[in-house]
């Protein structure tokens, strides 16, 4: 059931699945399926009425056998009404909103139609849901006119990422007495998507304007010298103050200088799922802060005007393998990063133990910014990534010691490291160690700090 979308099914016996839905008792159908759903008070009316046609048989009490008559037939007859009723009904679901970040609620309104002609008797609907979300609703609706409507709504929350199916709809039709239970079980469902949490970030700048437009932006012609310019033919309305005389007086025409061409600033954030690279699971781990660090700064970058790729490890790059990969200048950000969220939402450690891959695909020349968050680092893999800043116009690293944080808060940094962090400000890094429990935030404005006293300022756009 999706949002605005209806799923139909009959509600009584002769329910079959060209109506869209399944039922839960399989092969049983017809009569069989009714008598299949005799409640613990039916069968309980059903075996004493056997038992007292029995003892009257043996005693000769025909008073006796006629309560046993009306014991043993009150179930069937029920079962049988409720097998014969015939309506339908239609249901959807509707999520508010279908991607949550975790630790934050989602509403599911659920909408049932009474479709036939008849009205409905007592419905008690079921919703399937993940446990992780909570526990599974219920809801009892009374009698629904024919023609009319049922609304309602619960909340589903989760402090785990991931994708989460809701549904399929289960639907329970009951008799008045309670003897019978029929349940029908509608055939679509929808999917939640829990997002990693994401921290607003403040404008912090390490060189360059905002808008994701550097210092001196960049051009897609040299501008180094007067020797570099390359001119082109004069056009009607050129300004005349771009005339280039030189070119003109060889050439023999009015030649002019090129417009400078801006292109947006690019922004790579590189995720390391290394499995090896991190110890611990939860909410709290590690490689979660890791991922909504990741989260945090590609919706940052977005805001500020850049053009952005998410990278991971294994060399995945999102939103896709096109000319460049990134994304933010000619889709539509909002897309873009919810592609990159639901990327995000799914993500989990992978069985690689090198950067390899990644080194490979930022090697082919100047990326932008490079944001990254690592894990471990043996030395093997700190000279992998210390050579990715030189193939980026500038590079700031978090790096997250797995030992401290399993330990807790409070927990020292170890010496191994306090050595990779030194091999990665060596090599050009604007790097800094994530403590255990530690903001985003205020790591975010930690790295701005470590950039103005150790680093000199980048002409590649910097960041925003």
């Amino acid at each position: 059931m999706t949002a605005g979308g209806y799923d139909t099914a009959d509600a009584g016996g002769g329910f079959t699945e060209d109506d869209g839905a399944t039922d839960d008792k399989g092969d049983k159908s017809g009569l069989r399926t009714a008598l299949a759903g005799l409640t613990t008070r039916g069968r309980s009316f059903l075996a004493a009425g056997i038992a007292a046609a029995i003892c009257a048989y043996v005693l000769g009490q025909s008073d006796l056998l006629r309560v046993g008559l009306l014991l043993a037939v009150l179930p069937l007859l029920c079962a049988g009404v409720l097998y014969r009723t015939r309506y339908r009904v239609a249901g959807s679901r509707r999520l508010s909103p279908a991607r949550v970040p975790a630790g934050s609620e989602a509403r599911v309104h659920l909408r049932m139609d009474n479709i036939s002609r008849l009205p409905t008797g007592l419905l008690m609907l079921q919703d399937r849901v993940p446990y992780v979300l909570g526990p599974r609703p219920r809801f009892v609706l009374d009698r629904v006119e024919a023609g009319g409507r049922r609304e309602v709504s619960y909340r589903v929350r989760s402090d785990l990422r991931g994708r989460y199916p809701l549904g399929p709809l289960q639907l329970r039709l009951t008799d008045p007495f309670g003897m019978c239970e029929l349940t029908r079980s509608f055939s679509t469902y929808d999917t939640l998507t829990v997002i990693p949490r994401v921290e607003p970030l403040p404008p912090v700048r390490l060189a360059g304007e905002a808008k994701g437009y550097g210092d001196g932006r960049q051009r897609s012609l040299a501008l180094a010298g007067e020797d570099d310019v390359i001119p082109r033919g004069y056009r009607y309305g050129d300004d005349l103050r771009r005339v280039h005389w030189r070119s003109t007086a060889r050439y023999g025409e009015l030649m002019v200088r090129r417009e400078e061409q801006p292109q947006r600033a690019r922004c790579t954030v590189l995720l390391d799922t290394r499995a090896p690279a991190y110890q611990g699971a939860g909410p709290d781990s590690a490689f979660e802060w890791a991922v909504s660090g990741t989260a945090s700064a590609l919706v940052h970058m977005l805001e500020r005007g850049f053009s952005v790729r998410l990278l991971t490890d294994g060399g995945n790059a999102v939103p896709g393998e096109g000319t460049d990969g990134f994304a933010g200048a000619s889709q539509e950000s909002a897309d873009a990063a919810g592609l990159m969220m639901d990327t995000l939402a799914v993500v989990e450690n992978s069985d690689a133990h090198t950067l390899s891959a990644a080194y490979d695909v930022l090697r082919g020349g100047n990326e932008g910014l490079l944001v990254a968050f690592f894990g471990d680092l043996d030395e093997e893999q700190a000279a992998v990534a210390a050579k990715m800043r030189r193939r980026s116009g500038g590079a700031v690293a978090f790096l997250l010691d797995s030992a401290a944080w399993a330990q807790g808060p409070g927990a020292p940094v170890t010496q191994q490291c306090a050595e990779r962090l030194r091999m990665l400000q060596e090599a050009g890094w604007t790097a800094v160690v994530v403590p255990p429990g530690a903001s985003v935030v205020d790591m975010w404005r930690q790295a701005d700090r470590e950039r103005m006293g150790t680093s000199a300022p980048s002409t590649s756009g910097g960041w925003s």
